[in-house]
């Protein structure tokens, strides 16, 4: 009986998925039919109701529960499968939900640890905090240690596997698609969300993560992270100490407390460059909810479920784009960009040089705004989005966690600028070896000592390549080809238009002959005109959609050239929790 109510339960929750899922794409097809706008389709009638379907998605996936919202933070991690507007409003989904009762808590805590528990005094009944996964109890410990208990909601793994393979059937669904599941590989996105959700579970892994990021900054009385209570944490429960502190954003508090809201925020960003820059291990989610004031002005980390990683080889290759940002060297930072994978191979460069080059020009020319990253970091979700650009999940991550810092530096000193404090960090990060500004300045004389050999080489072969050159045109061997992908991009969708434009007439055609034969003395021949006309309308249809999505980068601004959507690859990791995907925007 039992093993029947749970199939039953199981039933209705996979019919309560593919119910959303089947209003969504219903709603993303309404979104996609011109006719369907009041007043006429324009860029921000169909913009506006984008962010409306993105909010409704955001309401769905916190109502599906724990596993669809951390989904959810995981594809705001991915702006080149899911359009600016969604991935912004999936980026703010955080989960609050109703606790558990004490009850549960303490038997949990029983059945985890056992005799352990018994270490365990002044358990507090009302929970500091409760999310998808877990809820926080503080308490203190037989040796008067105070600490914090993370218990790991009951059933969550039966619940978090269901909803996966669930997650696995939609994504085999949406691969099959004919518009969808072109350039996008939902199967491995889906496949490396369950192995994402699943890791984080084991709150044995949080646990190392905590431990690991907090010897990074042992030496550093500025910043604080609380300790592992070792023998107190399992895989559903993990227990670190106690650390109170005051909300990094309430800067009245702070004040109270004769604590200065500049130096603090300089504190917060400096920490986090030197978690980029110097250990390559860093904190992914450090929105305010996670930082908090000690009343001597120390900065606290709470909540290390999500962390991420930049390998040596990544943190190499950034330094260099780095250095050829800095030299507004659109060309060198597209061939680091293709070396690092960020740009998709097989495509042609020189569109996307154009790109580069207008977002160095309008985004990193001094003077720069106070909020310099937030403008980046929203031109960077317009530009990736069906574009050859695959920004690594990592990347994604450390874009938001600086946008943030900024935006939290800016609302405790006005005149904060993460670019200056970020200053002395990016020297060892241009370096080779990351040692520090020397080696920079000698990686710098030996690229320009390299680029004056390879030009000297390339000046002294000229009169040879010029002397062929000439002897072929006489003999007229010349070919020369030209790829104009402006002009390519054009006369499609001016072919595009001309079938359109055709198929408008016929429906036309059709509808008025449907209107004679229904004026007539058989009406019932109206059927044949309305069921011809009936798959013209679909092709119309499809043809809109095609247009719309030739014209949507038009719609950029300051660009002047098509860059052909290319493939995505399989979602990279962040762990062992990242933050953030969802459906597919509209074509729109």
């Amino acid at each position: 009986m039992r093993r029947l109510t749970q199939s039953l339960r199981g039933l209705g929750r996979s019919l309560s998925i593919w119910r959303t899922v089947l209003q969504l794409v219903l709603l993303l097809w309404w979104d996609g039919a011109a006719w369907t706008y009041r007043g006429g389709a324009s860029p921000e009638r169909r913009q506006s109701r984008q962010r409306r379907r993105a909010r409704w998605l955001t309401g769905e996936l916190l109502h599906l529960g724990s596993a669809f919202i951390k989904l959810g933070q995981l594809l705001s991690a991915r702006p080149d499968v899911l359009p600016s507007c969604w991935v912004e409003e999936l980026a703010r989904l955080q989960d609050s939900v109703p606790a558990f009762s004490f009850d549960t808590a303490q038997a949990l805590l029983e059945q985890e640890l056992g005799e352990r528990c018994a270490e365990i005094i002044d358990l507090e009944p009302e929970p500091l905090g409760a999310a998808s996964l877990a809820q926080v109890h503080r308490a203190s410990l037989r040796s008067g240690r105070q600490v914090v208990l993370k218990i790991q909601r009951p059933g969550l793994e039966r619940l978090f596997r269901l909803d996966l393979e669930v997650m696995q059937q939609v994504a085999a669904v949406l691969q099959r698609h004919p518009r969808w599941g072109v350039g996008r590989d939902w199967v491995s996105i889906a496949q490396e969300c369950r192995h994402v959700l699943l890791r984080e579970l084991d709150f044995r892994l949080e646990a190392e993560h905590a431990a690991r990021f907090r010897q990074q900054f042992l030496d550093d009385p500025g910043i604080r992270i609380p300790a592992v209570v070792w023998e107190l944490s399992t895989r559903r429960v993990l227990c670190l100490d106690y650390l109170p502190g005051i909300k990094i954003t309430d800067r009245p508090a702070l004040l109270e407390a004769g604590i200065d809201p500049a130096a603090v925020a300089e504190k917060g960003a400096a920490s986090y460059l030197q978690q980029l820059v110097r250990y390559g291990f860093f904190h992914a989610d450090p929105h305010p909810g996670n930082l908090a004031v000690a009343r001597d002005g120390a900065l606290i980390y709470y909540d290390f479920g999500m962390m991420g990683t930049l390998s040596q080889r990544l943190r190499s290759r950034l330094g260099r784009m780095v250095t050829a940002a800095a030299a507004r060297d659109a060309a060198g930072l597209v061939q680091e960009m293709q070396a690092a994978g960020v740009i998709a191979t097989g495509i042609d460069p020189g569109p996307v040089r154009r790109l580069v080059r207008v977002m160095l020009r309008e985004a990193l020319t001094p003077p720069f705004g106070a909020n310099v990253l937030e403008k980046l970091s929203g031109d960077l979700y317009s530009l990736v989005y069906g574009q050859p650009f695959r920004l690594p999940p990592e990347l994604i991550f450390v874009m938001r966690a600086l946008s943030t810092f900024e935006g939290v530096g800016r609302s405790l000193d006005p005149g904060f600028s993460l670019v200056a404090i970020a200053r002395p960090y990016l020297l060892p990060l241009m370096s080779a070896s990351g040692s520090g500004p020397g080696s920079n300045a000698t990686d710098l004389l030996n690229q320009l000592g390299r680029q004056a050999v390879e030009v000297g080489s390339r000046a002294l072969g000229l009169p040879q390549r010029l002397e062929e050159s000439l002897s072929r045109i006489e003999q007229g061997d010349l070919q020369v080809q030209i790829r104009a992908g402006e002009t390519d991009r054009l006369l499609r969708r001016l072919a595009l238009s001309q079938q359109s434009s055709g198929q408008s007439v016929l429906l036309g055609a059709l509808a008025v002959a449907a209107a004679l034969l229904a004026a007539s003395t058989r009406p019932a021949l109206t059927a044949i005109p309305l069921v011809l006309g009936l798959p013209v309308g679909l092709s119309w249809l499809k043809l809109q959609g095609r247009l719309r999505r030739d014209g949507r980068l038009d719609r950029l601004p300051g660009v002047p050239a098509a860059v052909s959507p290319a493939g995505a690859g399989p979602a990279a990791s962040v762990s062992p929790a990242p933050s953030p995907q969802g459906p597919p925007g509209s074509a729109g």
